[in-house]
């Protein structure tokens, strides 16, 4: 009945890495042992006290309807963590609470982009970046990057990627998948572009902001000439562990942010009221708190890096940030292994998964051919056990 459908739909890619998480379901259901490596959400627990925060917003009913762009204090809470982390200063009015931080990307998307609007996205990139904006009937123009430049975009990159259609920038730092972190320098390269193209647009998706392990996150909103034209998303699925409370938030330039609430207020209305009061207590207390599970994510890619580094064809480069490798595979397409000719990081990423019972995502759902992803968001054992799977698969 596909034929029903509307082109948009039929048009739409699925989420790679929901449907390797389905597929791994799929065959734990049927009785195999799978490792689960493809999803980007942490394995920690939810600190205690933003669940007692929780408990106390249901004991004090909050059930009704939240306001379409979030409660007036948790606005106030991300402003201040806004001021302290990243030295931007949004009013309330500048900050829109949604269902996550890819609703707030998609309410970007829906109210800025016109048809035909071109939005550069450095490959590679978070795998719903480009659907998003295809739905918004924008252009995504994919800038390649590579592992010998830490999968990073150039100056010189941006600006042969600008045309008279450009209309945004979109980028992750760190970044998912590569784990790459841009330096105040490399965002300041890149801002000396964007000065000669001013009727360009940035979202800077910053979701990983507190996984970071080289000392020191940097917003580009917070460059001098960026704070007018860059809308900063953030959330706390990430660094708070709270992946399934789905909020998400973003600072702009007012007139966006009312934008993204008009748009907002016809597609689901406020976020969960009961997510909205925990994060409160999230972003205002101490960063010392979820320092735990940063420390236990640095331990975790150094050893992944140490073990990947361990098997043949394995091209890596050292993230800085996220909790993922990003390693190119490439050596072995081309190749059969155990009756199983390899032509691409699907088929690899496949091969993985039925022959070493671990599921990764392929690299050309994020816009590389020749990567895959490797979520290290898991227990040291299951990182071993993983990797000696993976090596014993390849020999």
């Amino acid at each position: 009945m596909k034929e029903h459908l509307s082109d948009r739909i039929n048009a739409m890619a699925t989420s790679a890495t929901l449907a390797m998480a389905a597929k791994a379901r799929e065959l734990r259901g049927a009785g195999k042992d799978i490792i689960g490596l493809s999803l980007g959400e942490p394995d920690f627990n939810i600190p205690d006290f933003i669940k007692e925060a929780a408990k106390e917003a249901v004991d004090q009913n909050y059930s009704s309807y939240s306001p379409v762009d979030g409660y007036q204090d948790l606005k106030a809470a991300i402003s201040r963590k806004f001021k302290r982390d990243n030295k931007l200063d949004y009013g309330l009015d500048q900050i829109v609470v949604s269902t996550g931080a890819k609703q707030s990307l998609a309410n970007v998307a829906m109210v800025m982009l016109n048809k035909g609007d071109e939005v550069i996205l450095p490959a590679p990139f978070w795998v719903s970046y480009s659907d998003i904006v295809k739905l918004a009937e924008g252009v995504p123009v994919e800038v390649p990057t590579s592992i010998e430049t830490d999968f990073k975009m150039t100056p010189e990159q941006l600006r042969k990627a600008i045309t008279p259609k450009t209309k945004m920038l979109w980028f992750s730092s760190p970044c998912n998948p590569s784990g790459s972190v841009y330096s105040q320098e490399e965002l300041e390269g890149l801002v000396e572009v964007l000065k000669e193209h001013p009727n360009i647009y940035v979202v800077s998706d910053e979701i990983y902001e507190h996984i970071n392990f080289r000392g020191g996150h940097v917003s580009i909103a917070a460059i001098d000439g960026m704070y007018d034209r860059t809308v900063t998303v953030n959330g706390v699925s990430k660094a708070y562990a709270m992946t399934g409370w789905r909020i998400g938030f973003i600072g702009a330039p007012a007139w966006i942010a009312k934008a993204c609430t008009k748009f907002q207020g016809q597609i689901t209305s406020g976020a969960n009221a009961i997510g909205q009061r925990a994060t409160i207590a999230a972003l205002d207390a101490p960063l010392e708190k979820i320092a735990f599970m940063i420390e236990k994510f640095h331990q975790r890619r150094d050893l992944i890096l140490g073990l990947l580094g361990e098997i043949p064809g394995f091209r890596l480069n050292v993230p800085e940030g996220a909790f993922y490798v990003f390693p190119d595979i490439s050596d072995y397409f081309g190749k059969t292994i155990k009756g199983t000719t390899i032509a691409n990081a699907s088929d690899f990423a496949l091969f993985l998964l039925e022959e070493a019972n671990v599921a990764t995502v392929t690299g050309e759902a994020f816009g590389n051919p020749n990567c895959i992803r490797i979520s290290y968001a898991a227990s040291e054992d299951e990182i071993k056990e993983a990797v000696a799977r993976i090596k014993k698969a390849l020999s």
